[in-house]
């Protein structure tokens, strides 16, 4: 049992669905990244996602880009980053803190240092955008042998042949993206998403949590309603971006938390 499978029985128990907030680290600098980072739990935040910069996002819309672009301006390393999260891990135990990037920064630092680095430092889970099931040997099966959930991403052209594929090594939950297309692009409707999350759900036991197009807390509660919970990226870096100080950021994350708690 990971940090994730805890998570997830705690809020079956409590029949709350998941709110899942993503933070690129390091934005715009290491210190705000954090201070934004440590607050995440107390704004209702019950997994974070915390996005490895790099300079070539291919899945990641303009707002994310320019996230990943002011941390790497401002110093941002992966060593950097598993800093962060040893820090985070200081006082907080329980929080369930998943890496969501590019296969590229892992493979330079080399995959058994960067899960044994990983899973000293506290991490639980690993979204790699551009790593299929094809190339599993690569880091999906070292990282579920060392403790890491591996966590796939599903989407509207996954069809029923490619399904059994995405999921057969997955584990942790279903990232379930909303919309086609990049980060930030579009408004997700929860008439879309309930029918292809009860079509994953029918496929597997793992809990279903759907992102992109979630900016206001009433699309995180709707589109909570037909699935496990909801991430919501793009609309907290934005705010990050504009320069908000940590605390008006927060305040934000903790509207699109109630409103998915509410669902």
């Amino acid at each position: 049992m990971t940090r994730i499978d805890d998570t997830f029985a705690r809020l079956r128990a409590a029949r709350k669905k998941a709110f899942v907030a993503y933070i690129m680290a390091g934005d715009p600098d290491v210190e705000t990244s954090f201070a934004v980072m440590q607050g995440l739990p107390e704004a209702g935040v019950d997994i974070i996602e915390l996005g490895m910069p790099f300079t070539d996002p291919m899945a990641d819309g303009p707002t994310i880009q320019l996230a990943g672009q002011r941390a790497l301006d401002g110093g941002q390393t992966l060593a950097r980053t598993l800093d962060m999260v040893r820090r985070f891990r200081a006082t907080n135990q329980t929080t369930p803190i998943v890496m969501m990037g590019y296969y590229n920064p892992i493979y330079s630092r080399g995959v058994d240092r960067f899960l044994a680095e990983a899973k000293q430092a506290g991490i639980d889970g690993l979204i790699i955008v551009d790593l299929p099931p094809e190339e599993d040997a690569e880091l999906c099966l070292p990282a579920q042998a060392a403790g890491i959930n591996f966590i796939r991403l599903a989407t509207p052209t996954t069809d029923a042949k490619r399904l059994p594929k995405v999921l057969q090594n997955t584990s942790g939950f279903v990232y379930y993206v909303s919309i086609t297309g990049i980060t930030g692009a579009a408004a997700a409707q929860a008439g879309d998403v309930g029918p292809e999350v009860a079509r994953i759900k029918a496929a597997t036991d793992l809990p279903v949590i759907v992102g992109f197009g979630i900016t206001t807390p009433d699309s995180a509660r709707t589109i909570a309603s037909v699935a496990d919970g909801c991430v919501v990226g793009s609309a907290i870096v934005k705010e990050i971006g504009a320069g908000k100080p940590p605390a008006e950021v927060l305040a934000r994350v903790a509207a699109l938390a109630e409103g998915a708690h509410s669902a």
